[in-house]
């Protein structure tokens, strides 16, 4: 199965929670609170995503972080990229040099040409995108 890990699902949830207020600086709590994630993890993805440049961060008693460029600006694919690194299926879909097999492999190219599908699938999609996308309410869902 191919998988996008577990903390770059959790980044994706607390940049869409940033993204639901434009312009705030909030702190990590309020994060943590709305993400319903843990605070230890919400504060491991920030200073992981504000190194990737994707939030702000500001210190003070009015500290906290806010996204670096406005939702529509900031792909999926680099909110993954943050967390898992570049995206590929394979080894040599990244560019990874190493493979003893790569100078007669017959589906290296296939697997480059998937791996590249897959990147672009991701960069179409803005953080904006995920926002409107959200599922119905769950009192909707029984209806």
């Amino acid at each position: 199965m191919i998988r996008v890990s577990r903390l770059a699902d959790y980044a994706s949830v607390v940049m869409a929670c940033l993204a639901r207020h434009p312009g705030e600086v909030l702190p990590a709590a309020q994060v943590g609170e709305e993400t319903h994630l843990e605070l230890p993890t919400v504060s491991k993805l920030l200073k992981r995503l504000a190194g990737a440049g994707l939030v702000e961060s500001f210190r003070g008693a009015a500290g906290g972080y806010r996204l670096a460029r406005a939702a529509q600006e900031i792909s999926l694919a680099e909110i993954v990229e943050a967390l898992d690194g570049p995206i590929g299926l394979t080894e040599c879909s990244v560019g990874q040099a190493g493979c003893e097999r790569r100078s007669y492999c017959s589906v290296a190219r296939d697997w480059q040409g998937v791996g590249a599908t897959i990147d672009r699938a991701l960069r179409a999609v803005s953080l904006a995108d995920m926002l409107q996308r959200r599922p119905p309410p769950a009192h909707a869902a029984r209806m």
